[in-house]
């Protein structure tokens, strides 16, 4: 890597961050997705609603190990082009599903979608912290998220604009009434959710075309497995991938973040409309929680690692994720910021984008220093972590099932902010189990 030439070294930055403005565009319209599919698919409880995440994000679960055989076979830029692809045709699939107004059909789509995502994430992730010193990596993965979330910003704004509709709200409002039944309310959903068949077109066909010029680019190939292959030890060579506490602890600190992080952003659309915010006013909220992101990873380009190490970074980051967490659990009085009447507890939740900004960046690097030859397979472990973005919002939609109460599902947010400063005062220096 030390080789390569400083207009690659930019050019594969450009094409990657290109990429992460494709992952954060795909992932974070989910937000929106959520309660519009409750509504217009007429599921019946919390649980049915983000079975949609579950359907995306499982993908990182199952197919990631197969993503990394993929990529070991046709190589980095195939893979990615090959996982542009199959991203594009989940987003296809959604004009069939829409056409017939299936939930499970959609469920298909969502999982095409996230296993190119596994593809491209086993891809991505390691190669970005490969291209340059390990002590920086936190750093352009800060820029890398800059770029996912400016793309996660505009995502929703910009997909509520095409498929919400203000016909969509008095459709809504109708149904809730009652004052839709038979063959008229047939119609009127049929008519909503066909909304979402333009804007996964461009989508599908954009995903296409941005998958063959991205193999026909002058970005490099790269290989991580080849990665530090000259100057490893006997001993690392002969250990398992499993013999690396801070790899396995560090994995699981990811689901953790990743998990909280999609209730703190996934959840607070739904969560402002019980606490008797309208639709068309709470569609906001998510991109004010990415702004915060985007804020705090602007925060890490300037000050890690001149002035702080990936490591008090991400202490600092998890103890104010805690703080927050309580905060939105307990807190509670009407204010008026923005122009928008809210509950202050939802105002927390949005501030806690900015101390989860950090975190993915400060576990990454100090989960996957000094593998080795286990470089790639350990990022593809890491990157099963993803799929905490199907578990944990499912997990804390069965806790609003069960408790009635939206503000109590946020008690997940507890454990997974403990754990995370667990791993980042200790876990991450522990290098024997």
């Amino acid at each position: 890597m030390e080789a390569m030439r400083k207009s690659n070294y930019y050019m594969s930055l450009g094409m990657l961050g290109a990429l992460f403005f494709v992952f954060g565009l795909v992932s974070w319209v989910n937000s929106i997705l959520v309660p519009y599919f409750k509504i217009s698919c007429e599921l019946h409880s919390e649980v049915q609603g983000y079975l949609a995440n579950f359907a995306f994000y499982i993908a990182y679960l199952v197919m990631t190990f197969p993503a990394s055989a993929l990529l070991s076979r046709v190589g980095f830029k195939h893979g990615v082009e090959y996982g542009l692809w199959i991203l594009g045709t989940g987003a296809l699939l959604f004009t069939p599903a829409a056409l017939v107004r299936s939930y499970n059909l959609f469920l298909i789509g969502l999982f095409t979608m996230g296993t190119g995502m596994a593809v491209l994430q086993t891809a991505a992730n390691p190669f970005v912290t490969i291209i340059g010193p390990i002590e920086s990596a936190a750093r352009r993965i800060s820029v890398m998220g800059i770029c996912n979330k400016f793309a996660g910003i505009l995502a929703p704004i910009i997909f509520a604009a095409v498929v919400i509709r203000p016909s969509d709200k008095v459709i809504i409002d109708q149904v809730g009434a009652g004052l839709l039944e038979g063959p008229a309310k047939e119609a009127a959903l049929d008519q909503m959710i066909r909304g979402v068949i333009p804007p996964y077109i461009v989508l599908g066909l954009f995903l296409f075309v941005f998958g063959y010029f991205f193999f026909k680019s002058s970005i490099p190939e790269v290989n991580p497995d080849g990665s530090g292959k000259d100057d490893v030890s006997e001993e690392t060579e002969s250990r398992s991938i499993l013999s690396y506490p801070y790899l396995v602890l560090g994995a699981f600190a990811l689901f953790c973040h990743l998990g909280s992080q999609a209730v703190s952003i996934n959840t607070i659309m739904g969560y402002a409309q019980s606490m008797g915010v309208d639709m068309l006013q709470a569609k906001v909220f998510p991109s004010f929680t990415l702004g915060c992101i985007l804020f705090g990873y602007l925060l890490g380009v300037l000050f890690i690692p001149k002035y702080l190490s990936q490591q008090k970074a991400l202490i600092i980051c998890t103890v104010t994720g805690l703080v927050l967490s309580f905060c939105v659990i307990l807190a509670g009085s009407p204010v008026h910021l923005f122009g928008l009447d809210a509950d202050l507890s939802i105002w927390f939740l949005v501030l806690l984008g900015i101390p989860n900004s950090l975190i993915y960046a400060g576990i990454w690097p100090l989960a996957i220093h000094d593998l080795g030859r286990h470089t790639s397979i350990g990022s593809s472990v890491m990157v099963m972590g993803l799929c905490a973005n199907a578990i944990v919002p499912l997990v804390y939609a069965w806790l609003v099932d069960i408790t009635g109460s939206a503000r109590v599902g946020y008690w997940i947010l507890v454990p997974c902010f403990i754990y995370m400063i667990f791993y980042a005062v200790k876990g991450c220096k522990i290098e024997r189990w």
